[in-house]
């Protein structure tokens, strides 16, 4: 058998990383594409991270240059699998002990839509970019993060079709809606806690619990969930009684903190060190109830006026701890504390919603095809795991002989003044950039430029399809 040639290695300890799939590469233009991309992606760039910028190209008057057309070919024709490489990408991360997933962590899955122009590239159409706030032309992504609260990374990405991209419109049998494929996602996630991906629980917000679909395939895969309700959403009940979430939780009792009633403390743990206290109660309301398979838990700073924008109404299938099943149940009762804590890392998959988009160019992409798209999404997941396992990596030598990757020329937009010093303790010493690449920069100090906050400490909204969406 032939010897296979060898690659141009990419800068620093990018190499070793890259190194780990070659396997999954056939050509030596597939693992030099490979390096090429992701370091584009990494390095620091003051215009979005088009093929030609990580080229290091002209915009337009560049697309024809040997560089770009390379990366162009290796995104958009070359033979191959996105999946493939998507999947060593999670082996390497349950590998790396720091990061691997564990029981007590969480599956968080959303959907994120960016504005793009045309109607000719796959997946684009008239919809909710979450971005905007508003409905636009664009495209948008189911996608999946698992999170402990420590570390998060991103799972798999499935980009949402529009109906007019089918024959048939809705109608068409191939058509899903996005809660369909966002359940696949969650189904793929099951089978892989088999291979050591294990989770707590599936969150999702008030965008999920409409659909019957989704709440069907969680069931059959086996999936505990985690999942917020709309307020003022209807369900069936007796005339008498309460029939939504909203007026379930007015006729609870509460006096003051000292005198709570029916509900029980909560102490919030946030990453920046403070505590909040919450307060939480199992609420009854049609079928919910402590004691049924389906309960509904109402989390709130403030029982006496259950502020919208602080009160969380959540369903879940983990048992009671006091509840008829709960030794018989596929999954470990869990307490209002435990209810609470889990729903509470869902802005984690906000957080990295700013990171893969605002450092590493998630919509910067300039191509057409389902696969290219899906493939660029891929590579900026690598990217962003990258950084993780340079976070997590023993520091080693700094290499002072290595040539920089990016000189300085001055900015690409013209003169602007210099940044301040940082002060965050993680990125102290770095600019305001990320050299993600560079062997003559620590390793460790990556993850701080990208990790430089938490996501924000408001409660979320429980409902975002309305004139704006809340970020948290």
């Amino acid at each position: 058998m032939t010897a296979r040639r060898p690659c141009p290695p990419a800068l620093g300890p990018l190499e070793d990383y890259a190194a780990r799939f070659d396997d999954l590469f056939f050509s030596l233009a597939q693992r030099r594409g490979f390096r090429e991309y992701l370091t584009g992606l990494l390095a620091p760039r003051e215009r979005n991270k088009t093929i030609t910028c990580l080229a290091g190209a002209e915009p337009v008057a560049g697309a024809g240059m040997p560089g770009v057309q390379r990366l162009q070919f290796f995104l958009s024709e070359s033979p191959w699998e996105a999946n493939q490489v998507n999947d060593r990408r999670l082996d390497l991360l349950r590998e790396q002990h720091a990061a691997a997933p564990h029981e007590g962590g969480v599956i968080v899955i959303d959907d994120s839509g960016d504005r793009k122009d045309g109607t000719a590239t796959a997946h684009v159409g008239r919809q909710w970019p979450g971005r905007l706030g508003k409905t636009d032309n664009g495209i948008v992504t189911v996608t999946t993060v698992w999170t402990d609260g420590r570390v998060y990374y991103p799972l798999r990405a499935t980009p949402y079709t529009p109906a007019h991209h089918f024959a048939r419109g809705r109608s068409d049998p191939a058509f899903r809606t996005k809660p369909q494929p966002a359940a696949a996602l969650a189904a793929l996630a099951a089978r892989g806690k088999e291979a050591g991906f294990g989770c707590r629980a599936v969150v999702a917000d008030c965008a999920y619990s409409v659909s019957d679909d989704w709440y069907l395939a969680l069931r059959e895969a086996g999936l505990p969930y985690v999942v917020a309700l709309k307020p003022h959403r209807g369900t069936w009940a007796r005339a008498d009684q309460p029939h939504t979430p909203i007026a379930a939780a007015h006729p609870l009792t509460w006096r003051d903190a000292k005198h709570p009633g029916d509900w029980t403390p909560v102490e919030r743990h946030f990453r920046d060190g403070h505590t909040e206290t919450w307060w939480a109660v199992d609420a009854r309301l049609g079928g919910y109830s402590p004691d049924s398979p389906c309960r509904l838990v109402v989390a709130t700073i403030d029982p006496a006026s259950l502020p919208e924008k602080a009160t969380w109404y959540l369903d879940t299938n983990l048992p009671h701890p006091h509840a008829p099943h709960a030794a018989t149940s596929a999954h470990p009762a869990a307490d209002l504390a435990e209810i609470v804590r889990l729903y509470g890392l869902r802005p984690w998959i906000e957080q990295s919603y700013k990171q893969v988009k605002d450092e590493l160019g998630w919509a910067d992409f300039q191509v057409r095809s389902d696969r290219a798209i899906r493939r660029h999404q891929t590579l900026v997941n690598c990217a962003f795991s990258f950084c993780w396992d340079q976070w997590f990596a023993p520091p080693g030598p700094l290499d002072a002989t290595a040539p920089d990757p990016c000189p300085d020329q001055g900015p690409e937009r013209g003169p602007r003044p210099t940044p301040p010093a940082p002060t965050a303790l993680l990125a102290q010493g770095l600019t305001g950039h990320t050299f993600l690449a560079h062997p003559r920069r620590h390793p460790q100090p990556v993850v701080a430029s990208l990790d430089g906050q938490g996501p924000t400490l408001r409660a979320p909204g429980p409902d975002r399809r309305g004139h704006h969406r809340t970020r948290h």
